[in-house]
């Protein structure tokens, strides 16, 4: 993976992990019905490159955390740290998102 992800745990009843490519914050896709908008209030957090952002994601995975991934640096993580299925992603736009509950 080559670029930095933006990653925010938030902590309500249950922890989310909010993961985005840092380019994508603050933009909006739209796609038919569908409409993704990362915010930068949910998704800017820590930057980080690659292995950083596994060491949170594992941690957060004990956590039993909800993750929201956006972008392909993003979906590339999850892929690695065996939190999302590639073949389970959704395009929106040309952007790749998912969702995972474990």
């Amino acid at each position: 993976m080559t670029g930095k992800v933006f990653i925010k745990i938030h902590d309500d009843s249950r922890k989310i992990a909010a993961v985005c490519d840092s380019d994508l914050v603050g933009k909006t896709f739209e796609e038919g019905k569908l409409q993704l908008k990362v915010n930068e209030h949910f998704y800017k957090g820590k930057e980080c490159d690659e292995l950083k952002a596994i060491k949170i994601l594992n941690n957060a995975k004990m956590d039993d955390a909800c993750f929201n991934f956006v972008g392909k640096k993003a979906i590339e993580l999850g892929i690695k740290a065996g939190i999302i299925d590639g073949k389970k992603i959704l395009m929106i736009q040309g952007i790749p998102h998912a969702l995972a509950l474990l």
